[in-house]
This record gives C-alpha cells, sequence and structure tokens, in this order.
C-alpha cells in the first residue's frame, strides 16, 4: 500500500506516494538520491524523485531563479508558498558580489538567504560569456572583466568548484564554455571538446575539494550547439562522467522552438535513465510541457519573474499583458483557477492599477503568480505522469494554452508590449 506524505516545498494540500523506484542512483555518499518513479508509455516524460539533506523534489521540477542570492522582489517564504521546492543562484554574481567569504561567514548560501530547502548554483559560465566584458578563453580558464566595476578576474574549472563549496550549495554545475550561436561548426566543436575536459578538471577538483561532510553533488552539462553529432558526442562523455545529474545546456538561446524540440529528442536517449536531467534556461509554460514530454526532470529560468515585473502574466489561455487597458475595468481575478494571493485577494483591475501607478506591490503580485502557474503546471504534470494520462493533459494543454510566438504570427501582440523575453539569467 503507498503511503500518502507532505513533503518541504509542496504548495499546501499537495501529496506524494511512497513507491518502488525503477531505478535510482545514489550520490555524495548518500546525500542525494534520484528515484526514477515512472515513464509515460506514450512519450518519454518520466516521473522522478530527489532526496537531498535538505528536502525531497518532485519532478519534474521548475527551479525559481534568485541570481544574486534573492528571487527577486519576494521573500523567501513567498517563494516557497508558491510551491517551490528547490532555487537556483548564481556562482558568476555571487562570487562578484558579496564574494564567497561573506558567505561563507554567514554559514553558507541558505542561511545567507534564508531558505532552508535545496539550493542549486550556475556555474556562471553564460554570465560570463554573457555579461562580462573582454573575455578571454584558454584551457585554464576564462579570464574577464567585471560587469560591475571592470575588476578582471579568473573562473577555472576548479576554482568554480571552490566557489559552490563555500556556498555550501546542494548542487553545483560545473564550468562550461558557452558560445555564442550563431557560429561555425569548428568553433562549436572546439567549445564543446573544451567543455568536456573541463568536466573532467571539475570532477577530480570536486572529489579532492569535497569534505566528507559535504552535503553538495556536481552536475555535468552537455553542449554542442544545434549540431545532432556533437550533441551526441557530448551526452554520451557526461554520461560516462562520475557526475550525480546531467544538465543540457547550449538551448533557449534563439532557435526555434522545433529546433529545441529535435536536439532534446537527439539528447535524452543517450544520457542516463537512473540519473535526473536538468535543462537549463527554459521556462515559459509550453517549453516546459513538451521539455518533460521529451524527457526532462528539472528546468530553470528567469522569465516567470523578469515577464511579471514587465506586467506579462501567464493565464490558462495564454499569457496577458495586465496593462493593457482592456483591464481596467475587470473586477475579477486574473485567472479565477489560480490559488495564489494575486488572484484570491486581488482583481485584475487593482493590478492593472499597480502597474500604471509604478507600485511595487504589482511586481510582487504578478511574481507570485507566475510561480505559482509554473508550479501548479508541474503538480498537474506530475499528477497526470501518475495516473497515466500525461499524453491527453499535454494535447489538452497545447489545444488551449496560445504561446506568444502563436499570438505573434496571428497579429495580436498584447504580450509583446512587456518587453519581457526568455532566457537564462
Amino acid at each position: 500500500m503507498s503511503t500518502s506524505i507532505q513533503t518541504y516545498g509542496a504548495h499546501p494540500g499537495a501529496t506524494v506516494t511512497r513507491e518502488s523506484p525503477i531505478a535510482s542512483s545514489v550520490a555524495g555518499g548518500g546525500a542525494f538520491r534520484f528515484d526514477l518513479l515512472r515513464e509515460d508509455a506514450e512519450t518519454s516524460a518520466r516521473r522522478g524523485r530527489i532526496k537531498t539533506t535538505r528536502g525531497v523534489i518532485e519532478t519534474p521540477v521548475f527551479m525559481p531563479v534568485g541570481t544574486q542570492a534573492a528571487v527577486k522582489t519576494l521573500d523567501p517564504i513567498e517563494v516557497e508558498q508558491t510551491g517551490a521546492q528547490i532555487v537556483l543562484a548564481n556562482t558568476y554574481h555571487l562570487m562578484l558580489r558579496p564574494g564567497v567569504d561573506i558567505i561563507a561567514e554567514a554559514g553558507g548560501v541558505h542561511r545567507f538567504m534564508g531558505w532552508s530547502g535545496p539550493i542549486l548554483t550556475d556555474s556562471g559560465g553564460f554570465q560570463v560569456f554573457s555579461l562580462a566584458a573582454n573575455s578571454k578563453v584558454t584551457e585554464d580558464g576564462v579570464t574577464f572583466a567585471s560587469h560591475i566595476d571592470g575588476s578582471r578576474w579568473m573562473m577555472t574549472p576548479e576554482s568554480v568548484v571552490a566557489l559552490q563549496l563555500g556556498f555550501d550549495s546542494d548542487i553545483a554545475m560545473q564550468l562550461d564554455h558557452v558560445l555564442g550561436l550563431p557560429a561555425e561548426r569548428l568553433a562549436i566543436e572546439e567549445a564543446t571538446e573544451r567543455s568536456a575536459r573541463w568536466l573532467d578538471r571539475a570532477v577530480i577538483a570536486f572529489r579532492n575539494q569535497a569534505g566528507p561532510e559535504t552535503r553538495s553533488v556536481l552536475f555535468g552539462i552537455q553542449q554542442g550547439g544545434m549540431d545532432a553529432d556533437l550533441r551526441v558526442r557530448s551526452a554520451r562523455r557526461v554520461t560516462d562522467a562520475d557526475v550525480a545529474g546531467c544538465a543540457i545546456g547550449g538551448l533557449s538561446v534563439g532557435e526555434t522552438k522545433p529546433v529545441m524540440a529535435e536536439m532534446l529528442e537527439i539528447t535524452t536517449p543517450h544520457l542516463p535513465r537512473e540519473k535526473p536531467r536538468y535543462l537549463m534556461g527554459v521556462g515559459s509554460p509550453e517549453d516546459l510541457w513538451h521539455g518533460v514530454a521529451r524527457g526532462v526532470d528539472m528546468f530553470d529560468c528567469v522569465l516567470p519573474t523578469r515577464a511579471a515585473r514587465n506586467g506579462a502574466l501567464y493565464t490558462p489561455d495564454g499569457r496577458i499583458a495586465i496593462g493593457n487597458a482592456r483591464f481596467k475595468h475587470l473586477h475579477a481575478p486574473i485567472d479565477d483557477s489560480c490559488d495564489c494571493a494575486a488572484c484570491t485577494r486581488f482583481s485584475a483591475a487593482y493590478i492593472h492599477h499597480l502597474f500604471r501607478s509604478g507600485e511595487l506591490l504589482g511586481m510582487r503580485l504578478a511574481s507570485i503568480h507566475n510561480l505559482r502557474f509554473l508550479a501548479r503546471q508541474m503538480e498537474e504534470i506530475r499528477m497526470a505522469l501518475d495516473t497515466g494520462t500525461f499524453a491527453s493533459a499535454l494535447a489538452a494543454f497545447d489545444a488551449r494554452y496560445r504561446p506568444v510566438s502563436a499570438r505573434v504570427q496571428s497579429g495580436n501582440t498584447e504580450t509583446l508590449q512587456t518587453g519581457a523575453g526568455d532566457g537564462r539569467q
């Protein structure tokens, strides 16, 4: 008989069941465990569970991004109340400000930011190449100028591991060579191979630097651009590495959604069945559903909160721009099926007023709503996987939800007025 339990980070009333896994992996001397509980019969979707020393994570899962140890405008308690089970912070940003010494003095990033659940820290590779000036890659690592004050820094696979162990992250990411696309195949191949060599160095560094009491584990990152052969080669290298999980990097960087779907279909069959799969920097509702259908377990993105701060809110029918005049007289919830504070306490007309008036409360309520919307999507996905109805649930989602791209094609550009877009931190 299955036993119903309440887990950390679950929205009030949410339950999960204990059951025997069909595949499992353990890392960090038992500090981290992934159980694959169910595989969908019609798609590549998977139902799983991650156990860390700081809490259980039901997968598939979306991770809100707290780049600088804060999910913008929100208290950690508010983030938890949306149903978030794990949050993400960024090594590049925390290295520059406040610095690893300050975070270590505080007792680690969890105590520093007041979040008691699991935390994943991105390595900062993406930020080095997207934010920092004058970055220069060598086999040793990457040197760059801080986007804050122009000071010179260097990150290596070893130093990035040391930083994340200093933060006491639950999940640490390897440093990878992120290449701006489009690029020549030779450049993509060189960056992919360098990322693989850096992963080998990160694994050795983690093994040497992590003490017996560490609560951290290391994930590797697959690269390869939009080249099928390179994607497969990189996936096999990550699979062979001594890592707790496998991330898929270099997607959601401007390619079309069919291309991203193709890359996932090429990638996931070559990743280990018994380890979690993490698609980096992806967070639109349609991409979550279709990423899960292609075998992804974990997602993160700044999109839901960035879009929220620009007045773009998710609904079951698609994204809306709350500053649009049509909401001025709508004295009803944004989404009457939503149980977040924005929808249960306030009207669309009031939140419209807050944005038109430049009130910070509007950004906060919109952020709570968007995070709760995505958490509810993941809850629906997990329930559908539990009941064997994922394919029909995906079809129902697609039939109703209209992505921004579809609205642009039809000439409805309301949601584009926000200036919000997809991407990583």
